[in-house]
């Protein structure tokens, strides 16, 4: 789901090695529009899942001039890197893992009861499954590879539990550098 097709799994591949060498993780590539493309890298700190503007223009910094020299996409392009937001997709098992208990909307890519959209509260992940308890009731498991789309929703949990996170993000990364000035 972090790329869906050929084109964007290449992108991935080139992108990714750059991003984690400066300490981002990848959450999803896209490419898009005809005439002129747009390449929308989305990505995180892989240490505490943060992404600020600094960040963002960092790693477009960094992916430009690789980007330039391999030349992978034909004709020009803009390159977007942005953060995931607070109702962020979820790409990973690993998302699915840390956001456990709060609110997503998935759709699947084939019908699965009937229907491809669900709603619930995550419930965790078994193996390879994501296990969601809908807001109908009972409970759904699916596959990562069998979901199209998957975001979290807004909810005031949400947003207090990010406000809390972002605290501790930023003055993780101010005692950092106080540290490096001294």
């Amino acid at each position: 789901m972090r790329a869906t097709n050929p084109a964007e799994e290449r992108l991935l591949t080139l992108i990714e090695p750059e991003a984690e060498g400066l300490g981002y993780r990848i959450v999803r590539v896209r490419l898009s529009g005809n005439r002129r493309k747009r390449l929308q890298v989305m990505a995180e700190r892989a240490s505490d899942g943060y992404m600020e503007i600094d960040d963002c223009a960092r790693l477009s910094r960094a992916l430009s001039p690789m980007l330039d020299m391999k030349d992978p996409i034909a004709g020009e392009y803009d390159l977007e890197v942005s953060s995931p937001g607070i109702d962020r997709p979820l790409m990973r098992l690993e998302d699915f893992e840390r956001f456990a208990g709060h609110e997503a909307k998935l759709e699947t890519i084939g019908v699965i009861d009937g229907r491809r959209r669900f709603k619930g509260v995550i419930a965790g992940v078994d193996g390879d499954e994501v296990r969601i308890a809908l807001t109908e009731g009972g409970e759904a498991r699916f596959k990562i590879a069998a979901l199209s789309e998957a975001r979290l929703i807004l909810t005031d949990k949400l947003i207090e539990e990010d406000l809390k996170r972002s605290k501790a993000a930023q003055a993780a990364t101010t005692e950092d550098e106080q540290r490096e000035e001294t």
